[in-house]
């Protein structure tokens, strides 16, 4: 369900990566990386990214007081220890085939918008891992970084998914 509060944020579409919406302004982010296969592949890679552990095995901080995301659930982010990024989990998802989250953006980050993290398993068994955001800048080196800083937003993206395969440990690939 959507955090139904939106004060707070730097935007105000919250809850709109759930439908898969950008809103007029921001830059859309969608990147779909396949983890393998069979109920085992998508528990593990779903409890990975509920307990944070897919973003720590990235080497991104994580502070909360929180072992899982929820709704509500306020988190920095720190990469490199040095750029802060304070957020909200805005909504969750837990259906016995997608299961995921996304957070929103809060006074302080880097960047204004929302990124999710949707682990699914099609009608084959395939599972996949879609981190979609939408996003602009919203410090003046966010704005300086240009295209570039986009570049790095999808290579982040890549890499959820080259580290939720490994933590998913699908004994096939």
């Amino acid at each position: 369900m959507p955090h139904s509060d939106i004060s707070g944020y730097t935007y105000t579409d919250v809850g709109a990566t759930r439908e898969g919406r950008t809103p007029p302004g921001f830059h859309p982010l969608h990147v779909r990386t396949r983890l393998g296969e069979g109920v085992e592949v998508f528990q593990r890679a779903a409890q990975a990214v509920f307990t944070w552990e897919m973003h720590r095995a990235m080497g991104v901080g994580i502070r909360t007081e929180a072992m899982e995301a929820a709704p509500g659930v306020d988190l920095t982010v720190s990469l490199g220890g040095v750029i802060k990024a304070p957020c909200r989990v805005v909504w969750t998802l837990d259906d016995p085939r997608r299961k995921g989250w996304a957070y929103g953006t809060l006074p302080g980050h880097p960047e204004c918008g929302e990124e999710a993290f949707v682990v699914d398993r099609t009608g084959d068994g395939t599972v996949w891992l879609t981190v979609s955001a939408f996003s602009r800048p919203a410090k003046w080196y966010a704005r300086a970084g240009g295209a570039a800083t986009r570049g790095l937003q999808h290579a982040y993206a890549r890499r959820c998914g080259v580290v939720l395969r490994r933590l998913s440990g699908d004994p096939n690939e």
